[in-house]
């Protein structure tokens, strides 16, 4: 089947002054689950991450409204939980005499509105930064030592950084475009996408666009500042992100798209900017998409708060065509 796929930078197509449109006439791409997680605890899973040094095993986490805790599971949606606890907990089919595993509480946290999750070779990160109606002013992200699930019983904060948009002076702000759910990792430094929403205080009318920042520094006893860096016109309302083990691509997921990024050319963080694929999908299809992973650099795993799980190899996805620039 042909495909409508995005695949050139913004940049030059701002520069052309040419506003793409969404091809309305294109199939819309609709995955189908490869698993889904059996344990009741993870109620409203809003990130998830492969574990660089563990095989197939993913921390995810649910989103507001739960306590301060995360769970392993694996890519088929099975619970990973202590080996010895094994003696009083189940992980996903009830066992008489025993109770259900309700994770790994993580100590000295608070889940306000966790969104995202991140990993690197020295620490897991947990984006506390959900802000629907724009009205925070406790942004943080929570820097914890990845335990071994098979042996540990909890995690610990090992740093809480508050952040803080620097073009935010309104709160709640009246132009909506300060929550992210997005986070990942690039050269060490950690980098958040937002997203926009139109008026009203907690309506679901998402505004076209997202921002691109990064974390300019580490305090725990002042308040960091998020550095602007780049911007896109058309992602709605992105959810979710991660960087692919070779660091090459960078995958973000939104209310209707998945939308693949190259590495750019410059060598630079400007990862908006550089060229990209767009895949569209019915907004029913996947349910709430929230969570987005690389199991390996040609595979996805993509995850929804109803529990879905979604196996996506890019050799799977739509064909691509390039869209070209209008003629001068």
């Amino acid at each position: 089947m042909k495909f409508l796929v995005r695949c050139i930078p913004f940049s030059l197509l701002a520069a052309a002054g040419f506003a793409p449109l969404l091809a309305a006439e294109a199939t819309l791409w609709a995955p189908t689950p490869s698993a889904q997680i059996a344990a009741d605890p993870i109620s409203e899973m809003s990130g998830i991450v492969k574990s660089p040094g563990r095989d197939n095993t993913y921390w995810v986490h649910n989103d507001s409204g739960d306590s301060a805790r995360i769970f392993a599971i694996t890519a088929e949606g099975v619970s990973i939980l202590p080996t010895y606890s094994k003696f009083t907990h189940y992980g996903d089919a009830p066992e008489r005499g025993k109770q259900q595993w309700q994770g790994f509480p993580v100590l000295e946290a608070e889940n306000v509105d966790w969104e995202d999750i991140a990993i690197d070779d020295n620490y897991l990160y947990l984006a506390d930064t959900g802000n629907n109606a724009n009205d925070r002013r406790d942004l943080a992200i929570y820097l914890i030592s990845e335990i071994d699930p098979t042996a540990s019983t909890r995690s610990a904060v090992i740093q809480r950084l508050p952040v803080v948009y620097p073009e935010q002076t309104e709160f709640p702000a009246s132009v909506k475009h300060f929550d992210s759910e997005s986070l990942f990792v690039f050269n060490n430094a950690l980098y958040l996408i937002t997203k926009h929403r139109g008026g009203g205080v907690m309506g679901t009318d998402f505004e076209p666009g997202a921002n691109l920042y990064r974390l300019e520094t580490r305090f725990t006893d002042q308040s960091n500042l998020l550095k602007k860096i780049d911007s896109h016109p058309e992602i709605l309302g992105a959810t979710g992100a991660d960087l692919s083990p070779d660091g090459n691509t960078l995958a973000v997921i939104s209310q209707d798209a998945l939308w693949l990024f190259s590495r750019p050319q410059d060598g630079g963080d400007q990862w908006l900017s550089g060229l990209a694929k767009h895949y569209p999908f019915s907004r029913g299809a996947l349910r709430q998409l929230e969570a987005v992973t690389w199991i390996d650099d040609a595979t996805l795993l993509l995850g929804n708060e109803q529990r879905d799980l979604f196996r996506i190899p890019l050799s799977s996805l739509p064909s691509v065509l390039p869209l070209a620039l209008p003629a001068p």
